[in-house]
């Protein structure tokens, strides 16, 4: 079976317990969508930028939040984490294009965890050439915590973990990316 073949894996979301949604925008990536190539790794071709993100209508009871990007199609069997930003206070509701590359300055107190190619900031979209497109799901977790109690040290399954106990809310915005190589 080449890669291109093989099933299309979930949202990762489809398999935690349910929790209320609320809108989650971005001026650079429409859900659907092509990530443009602001979005993508340096080394694919890209300028490895964060996109904007915007969100509102989160509940009233949100006191913190975590953003996080993730490729649930990479030939893993796990997928692959491109960004976790963990503390994002609750103040917080818009992350300018690149913050993902100095997170300390865009949100104070949050900080970014290793991404699975080991870097602590946003990665944009690598696919395999050949690979059919992969799917970026953007997302906000409206936390019932100011903070969760993990380190810069934290794997992205660690910060999975917290999450599926202190979401109150999410909002994704999914774009694609398939590398034509």
């Amino acid at each position: 079976m080449n890669l291109a073949d093989r099933p299309i894996a979930p949202s990762p979301y489809d398999l935690l317990p349910p929790v209320d949604s609320f809108t989650l925008t971005s001026t650079d990536v429409l859900d659907g969508d092509v990530l443009p190539d602001a979005h993508i790794f340096t080394g694919a071709g890209g300028e490895n930028l964060s996109p904007q993100l915007s969100w509102s209508g989160f509940p009233a009871a949100t006191k913190g939040f975590v953003v996080t990007c993730y490729d649930p199609d990479a030939p893993t069997g796990c997928g692959f984490w491109h960004w976790l930003l963990v503390n994002v206070p609750s103040s917080v509701t818009d992350l300018a294009r690149g913050a993902g590359g100095a997170p300390e300055t865009a949100a104070p107190g949050a900080f970014s965890v290793r991404n699975d190619f080991g870097n602590a900031r946003y990665d944009g979209s690598a696919p395999p050439a050949g690979d059919r497109p992969h799917r970026y799901i953007f997302a906000v977790h409206a936390l019932d915590v100011e903070r969760l109690d993990l380190g810069p040290e934290a794997t992205p399954a660690y910060v999975g973990f917290n999450l599926t106990f202190h979401t109150l809310a999410r909002a994704t915005l999914t774009a694609t990316y398939q590398n034509l190589g």
